[in-house]
């Protein structure tokens, strides 16, 4: 989705001269088409990703609106008090592009993933965090956040091809969506990961289960405005990350269900720990912690055969 989202932004850029673009020496084959549009608006600031983002912070209290872009631990991780410290406790619009969320960067390892961003950013007040599902919602999302103005995070994925059935791009800020209508229980997915709930979800209809998913493409300092809602029609909901188990979509049901006190059980599927030294594909990666469609399947079969 990073070509989708780069061409947007050269649309904006385009109407906009105050957009700005900083890149860690990363994006190649990606972010060329803007690069080769605004030259002297294009900064390669190396891999320095502390100073990228102090350069930011005074590119944004000079009136201009900087996209950082990385991957997404060297993004988010290596300058994060830069970033507290500077446009978060200052409400300025910088934009953080972190790319590739969960095991997108599989063969690279550890290093790579980005399974706490999420956590980070959804714990300092005054961000935006933005999880496009697919490559079409990624370019509608940037256009609906572009005059928001407070820092925004994006956690872009890699894939330029794949789409969520009825999607079409959609994206609301402040609400959740629900892609897939069901009865018998409700999948709450994170982003990219509606895809293998989607899968899963076509699989348990075989077995007659009518599951229901729904898609956070967004998080703010207030839970998704529709969401206590969805949760409330279920008496079971499972929620799908590429993200450690705390401080993610799973633990945000949590509060939602904890605070409104409804009457439902929530079951998390995401990353509860790393094994140390394992690496592999990101399907691999993602079937080994009860990610894939297939593990998605089993949880579900045993949840709704023990309730």
């Amino acid at each position: 989705m990073r070509k989708a989202f780069i061409a947007a932004l050269v649309e904006l850029a385009e109407q906009d001269p105050r957009i700005v673009f900083l890149t860690g020496d990363l994006g190649y084959l990606a972010v060329e088409p803007f690069a080769e549009r605004f030259p002297k608006r294009f900064y390669n600031v190396g891999v320095a990703e502390q100073n990228m983002m102090g350069l930011a912070t005074g590119l944004a209290e000079g009136g201009m609106i900087p996209f950082v872009y990385s991957i997404a631990p060297f993004a988010i991780l290596r300058p994060y008090e830069f970033f507290r410290n500077g446009p978060v406790q200052h409400r300025l619009p910088v934009r953080v592009v972190g790319v590739g969320g969960g095991f997108e960067y599989g063969p690279n390892g550890f290093s790579h993933y980005a399974l706490e961003d999420i956590a980070l950013m959804r714990a300092q007040p005054g961000v935006t965090v933005v999880v496009p599902a697919d490559h079409v919602q990624a370019g509608n999302a940037l256009r609906v956040t572009a005059g928001l103005p407070g820092p925004v995070y994006f956690r872009l994925g890699k894939d330029d091809k794949t789409t969520v059935p009825d999607l079409n791009g959609r994206f609301y800020l402040g609400r959740a969506q629900l892609v897939v209508p069901g009865d018998d229980l409700l999948f709450v997915a994170l982003g990219t990961a509606v895809q293998q709930a989607v899968a899963a979800a076509n699989v348990l209809e075989t077995h007659g289960i009518d599951a229901a998913i729904a898609l956070v493409d967004n998080l703010t300092d207030a839970h998704p405005e529709n969401l206590t809602g969805l949760l409330a029609r279920y008496g079971c909901v499972i929620t799908v990350e590429a993200h450690y188990l705390n401080g993610g979509v799973g633990s945000l049901v949590c509060e939602i269900v904890a605070t409104e006190g409804l009457d439902c059980r929530v079951v998390r599927c995401g990353v509860a720990r790393l094994e140390s030294g394992v690496s592999g594909s990101e399907a691999y990666m993602l079937d080994q912690h009860g990610l894939s469609a297939s593990k998605l399947v089993e949880k579900a079969l045993s949840v709704v055969g023990s309730t």
